[in-house]
């Protein structure tokens, strides 16, 4: 009798089974969600003297020094500690060296380069800043570890770069807000950008 009874009630499971995984039920795809991004109002402050250029740069951010082995002692990071993006600056005086504006114009579009392999586009735009100077700007889109880059120079002494890194592994996609804040701030950079005589 038990043998029996096992045999009905797997029977009685299965048929259960196929009767629950046969009734429709309609399936509405839920929406991609991202993380909330409270991000502040624009507000800016000017760098320090001490350098060779100054420019405006968001009062949430820290200047910090280029610690790296490479860096030269113009270089600094502007750090957004709350969006964990930093905006890397390289600084070159050419001083009216052609070989050597050359090799630097050749690295920054070297660096850009790089990004090609993971780039679904790269849109570089000319334009004269405010100050009078020109700049090379490059939006970058796909999975790049830097999406916003500019250069400027006077091609006899100054040469000032630009990029912008995040410090975390989140996709770009759900970073696109911050993103476009930050990009914002450069451009106030670039359009405040004088170089000290």
């Amino acid at each position: 009798m038990l043998a029996q009874f096992g045999k009905t009630g797997v029977v009685l499971a299965l048929c259960a089974g196929v009767v629950a995984c046969s009734s429709e039920t309609e399936f509405t795809p839920k929406p991609k969600g991202y993380n909330r991004i409270d991000l502040p109002a624009h507000a800016y402050r000017e760098l320090g003297p001490g350098h060779p250029y100054t420019f405006e740069y968001s009062k949430y951010a820290k200047v910090l020094r280029d610690s790296s082995y490479l860096a030269q002692p113009d270089w600094l990071n502007i750090y957004y500690p709350q969006l964990h993006a930093n905006v890397q600056i390289t600084y070159t005086n050419v001083v009216r060296d052609r070989k050597l504006y050359n090799k630097m114009m050749e690295d920054a579009r070297k660096l850009t380069g790089k990004h090609q392999i993971k780039a679904t586009s790269i849109e570089e735009k000319i334009l004269r800043t405010p100050n009078g100077l020109r700049a090379s700007v490059f939006e970058l889109e796909g999975e790049v570890p830097s999406q916003f880059q500019f250069y400027t120079t006077d091609s006899t002494k100054h040469f000032f770069r630009a990029a912008l890194y995040f410090r975390t592994a989140t996709d770009n996609d759900s970073l696109a807000p911050v993103i476009e804040y930050v990009k914002y701030d450069m451009i106030k950079m670039l359009n405040s950008l004088k170089y000290n005589k």
